[in-house]
């Protein structure tokens, strides 16, 4: 059967994100149906920001603070550097440096009511800025939230991360419809190993499983051990029924690497075997066109070259094998080998957005 080219060259699925809408109704309900709740409630006062009711708004600050609390705030608003204000999630950028600037134009803040006066400070926004002072962790668990968020869209199943923390080296395998490549990369961003082997008897028409057992098992072998094998994602199903007999064989390929890696390689009863967002990693080099992935070849080749220039490249090639990996590079630069590539690109990202990312 004739592949298109663009599965072959990398794109080998897309991905069509689903835009998440808001119901109307629903925002209603939520507004006018809210249950009565017995925790402590933070009441923000409606205030209208006409001069005339300004110096009111500022006065209603003395309210919602105790005297303690407002000689904190005080405390940081008046010692504290750029930098140190930054640290609060509502004082980054332009906010932490008006206030540095205020401060050194009229002296020190004498009530909550005086950072009104300056720029990007309103009532409502000052109330939430006292609140971050007040309660500095909350800011740092909405980062972690966040963290955890982009970690679920990018890596299937959910690893922990303490797990990810402790990763030393991984195993990245992206397979196509004819061949199959593996990066195994330590923390350091060292290349150990990578290698692809083709397959000649699979996509018959026939996709018997002894076959694709027989065929994956033999790669397996070949494999290091590691911490992590790092699976490539598949897409969704195709729109063109023409394609589906590509679709299916991802399928089986993925499913046999999970189980047979598993098998292989399990340790203390937990998963070690992760698939990861394709898309994720085009961004991460931006390589996306749109829904489409291009190819990683000029990526490659520039980390290939920089680990010789520079003297700390992005990835480390070891001197005793640069040469072997430089020769098995030009030996298929001319062909559309893209799983070759993209299992070096999909270990890196992976460290890059998973592992460095995390860590505190």
């Amino acid at each position: 059967m004739n592949v298109p080219s663009l599965l072959l060259a990398g794109g080998r699925w897309r991905c069509f994100p689903v835009p998440l809408g808001f119901s109307l109704f629903q925002g209603l309900h939520n507004s006018c149906c809210r249950k009565e709740s017995n925790a402590p409630k933070k009441i923000i006062p409606h205030v209208d920001f006409s001069d005339e009711n300004a110096k009111e708004s500022g006065k209603a600050l003395d309210k919602l603070f105790s005297s303690e609390q407002q000689a904190s705030i005080l405390h940081v608003l008046n010692t504290a550097s750029n930098k140190e204000l930054e640290a609060f999630t509502l004082l980054r950028g332009k906010k932490s440096l008006s206030i540095v600037e205020h401060r050194e134009k009229f002296g020190p803040f004498q009530n909550l009511e005086s950072l009104m006066n300056v720029p990007l400070f309103q009532y409502k926004t000052t109330i939430q800025v006292c609140n971050s002072i007040l309660n500095p962790e909350t800011g740092g668990k909405k980062r972690k939230l966040q963290e955890n968020r982009l970690l679920r869209k990018l890596i299937k199943p959910e690893i922990g991360r303490e797990r990810l923390k402790a990763i030393n080296s991984i195993v990245s395998i992206v397979s196509g419809t004819r061949r199959i490549a593996w990066a195994h990369l330590d923390r350091k961003l060292a290349v150990l190993d990578w290698q692809q082997t083709e397959y000649c008897r699979l996509m018959k028409g026939t996709y018997l499983s002894s076959v694709y057992l027989e065929e994956i098992s033999s790669v397996i072998s070949k494999m290091p051990k590691a911490d992590f094998y790092v699976l490539e994602k598949t897409g969704p199903s195709f729109q063109n029924s023409s394609l589906f007999p590509i679709l299916l064989h991802f399928h089986i390929m993925e499913a046999m690497l999970y189980a047979l890696l598993n098998t292989t390689f399990t340790q203390d009863g937990h998963h070690q075997v992760l698939s990861m967002n394709r898309n994720a990693v085009g961004r991460h080099f931006e390589l996306m066109i749109g829904d489409t992935r291009t190819s990683g070849k000029e990526v490659v080749k520039q980390l290939l070259s920089e680990s010789v220039l520079k003297e700390e490249p992005r990835v480390f090639f070891p001197l005793d094998k640069i040469v072997h990996y430089r020769q098995m590079f030009s030996s298929t630069e001319q062909y559309r080998v893209e799983e070759l590539y993209d299992s070096l690109l999909q270990a890196i990202a992976f460290y890059e957005l998973a592992v460095f990312n995390t860590e505190s």
